[in-house]
Order: C-alpha cells, then sequence, then structure tokens
C-alpha cells in the first residue's frame, strides 16, 4: 500500500464522526439506518461521511443476499491499515458461548465456529434457520485444508441450540433477516459459497470468515487458548 493510500485512510478516520461510525461496526455490519440511529445522524450527513470512508477504503457497502432492497456497510478488514486501526477497540467481557448462525448450516457456520473454537478458549457452536441434510462437502474439504476438521459435524436447528447467553453471530444475510430483531447479535454479510459450488468460492469465504473471526477474538484477547 502507498503513502497516499495510507495517507487517506488515516485522514478519514481522523474525524471524529467518521471515527464514530467506524466504532460502531468494529464487531459485525449495519446498515445504513442502523448507523443513523446509533449515532443520531441525519441522512445526508450519514451518506457524505460513509462516501468519504467508501473512497478511502475503510468501508465497503453490500447489498443483501436475502431481501435486495437492503444494504449493509462492513469494515475492510481485509485492508492491513484498518485492520491495525480496530485491532483491540471495543474489548468486551467474553460471553458463556459462541453461536455462529446461517440459514443452512452447512458451511459458513460450520467453518466460523471450528476456526472459533481452534483459537479461543470460550466455546463455540452453530445453528440454522432453516438447517441442511448434511454439512456441504466443499465445507469439509476447504476445513481440513486449513487444518479444521467437519467430518462429523451435523447441521442442527437454531431453536435446539440457542441459549439466552450466547453471543449470536449471524454469518449470512438471511439468517440475519429471518431472525428477531430483538435478539441481540453481531451480522456478518459474508456470501454463500455454496450456489456457486467450486473450490474457489468456499476458499473465499472461508478467508472472510477467518479474517472476522481472529478479529473479534482480539476482543476478548484474554481468553485466546494458550498455545
Amino acid at each position: 500500500m502507498d503513502i497516499e493510500e495510507r495517507s487517506a485512510i488515516h485522514a478519514a478516520l481522523g474525524e471524529p464522526v467518521r471515527l464514530a461510525l467506524v466504532d460502531q461496526l468494529v464487531a459485525g455490519d449495519l446498515s445504513p439506518s442502523d448507523l443513523a440511529q446509533s449515532l443520531d445522524l441525519g441522512t445526508n450527513l450519514l451518506a457524505h461521511h460513509l462516501k468519504v470512508l467508501e473512497a478511502a477504503g475503510v468501508i465497503r457497502r453490500i447489498r443483501s443476499e436475502g431481501d435486495r432492497r437492503r444494504s449493509y456497510v462492513q469494515l475492510r478488514l481485509d485492508n492491513p491499515i484498518v485492520r491495525a486501526s480496530v485491532t483491540g477497540q471495543g474489548a468486551a467481557e467474553p460471553p458463556r458461548r459462541v453461536l455462529f448462525v446461517c440459514s443452512a448450516n452447512s458451511a459458513r457456520s460450520q467453518l466460523a465456529a471450528a476456526t472459533w473454537n481452534s483459537l479461543s478458549a470460550v466455546p463455540a457452536i452453530s445453528a440454522g434457520t432453516h438447517p441442511a441434510v448434511r454439512v456441504h462437502p466443499r465445507a469439509i474439504t476447504v476445513a481440513a485444508r486449513h487444518g479444521l476438521d467437519l467430518a462429523h459435524a451435523r447441521p442442527a436447528a437454531l431453536d435446539d441450540r440457542l441459549d439466552p447467553a450466547d453471543l449470536v453471530v449471524a454469518v449470512c444475510d438471511n439468517a440475519h433477516e429471518e431472525l428477531d430483531r430483538d435478539l441481540p447479535r453481531l451480522h456478518w454479510s459474508i456470501p454463500d459459497p455454496a450456489p456457486h459450488d467450486t473450490d474457489a468460492a468456499f476458499e473465499s469465504a472461508f478467508a472472510d470468515l477467518n479474517r472476522r473471526v481472529h478479529h473479534l477474538a482480539t476482543l476478548h484477547p484474554d481468553h485466546r487458548k494458550a498455545s
């Protein structure tokens, strides 16, 4: 990354309102309306600040895979300057357990839980709003390629696994939009690799999940597994 790009990122983050917007996005993705409500910003002012952050490479805006009328704002954790700027911010008390949720519980949520369990002493499980019959074979393959074991994993229904004490992380738009709005949760807008059914799509989903799981673990640094 050249000096001009780095300078643009730091300049964008140096404005108080934009820094507050980034703070809202540290743990998960939010819709523009949620951001406006959280910070009591007018539509035009919010649009201006998001445009600056997007141009600097700090955020991206994503169209929902579920309700195509919706969009979400996401931190560019694939950008090392952005990632370094927010690492460790928003540290919180560790949850008793983390529950990763997607629609079928056949790929993204399974990969997220397995990755989390390789990092943290806090346990993680996964579930689906409409669980599939089996874990997707390509999810098992990509997990094995990265040292994770999903060979014996089975999809499970959310209602059978949800505990009120869980930190819930919805890793797909459909599940997030289907869940009760009053259920506290984080949302990660990660594209479903299953419709593409290619190794490349599953590797891309894993890379995104891996970045975000590692970042979430930095919010609970005292509960990493001993190496």
